[in-house]
């Protein structure tokens, strides 16, 4: 294991909240976007995105060292960008161009609230991530000091 490990780890999850970060920005900067894919000659609203992460743990030596029980894991990544399955919402307002015959609009199926507190735990997240890439620097410096 290189003493850089443990800095490997935390980059991956910095990285990786970041993403998520994004991702909730992308959901509420389209909270209102009726036309957000075109899809057989009609317009679909904006749909939510989530970000699906799994552990980085798919070489030999990590499962050797995990039956070993000495392994600490490799990291997180970002398995994959899915988008929400939430039926879009109707809202009624036969001014639209987009309403239908009986006057309602499909909405995205975004709901800020579930977004702000999406931000908030990835946010906090980020920063103890950030904690933690600081502590293990300032020791690797402590440890540097040992030898003058």
């Amino acid at each position: 294991m290189s003493i850089f490990n443990n800095m490997n780890i935390t980059a991956t999850a910095l990285t990786a909240q970041r993403l998520r970060m994004d991702v909730i920005s992308s959901n509420m900067a389209n909270v209102d976007t009726t036309r957000g894919k075109y899809v057989n000659g009609k317009w679909q609203p904006y749909t939510r995105k989530e970000v699906v992460l799994e552990p980085m743990s798919n070489s030999f030596s990590s499962f050797l060292q995990a039956a070993s029980g000495s392994s600490v894991g490799n990291g997180v990544k970002v398995a994959k960008i899915v988008e929400d399955q939430t039926p879009y919402k109707l809202v009624y307002d036969p001014e639209n161009p987009d309403a239908d015959a009986d006057g309602y609009v499909q909405m995205p199926n975004v709901d800020p609230l579930k977004e702000m507190v999406d931000l908030m735990s990835a946010t906090r997240s980020y920063e103890a991530n950030v904690t933690v890439f600081n502590s293990n620097k300032a020791m690797l410096m402590k440890a540097l000091e040992i030898g003058k």
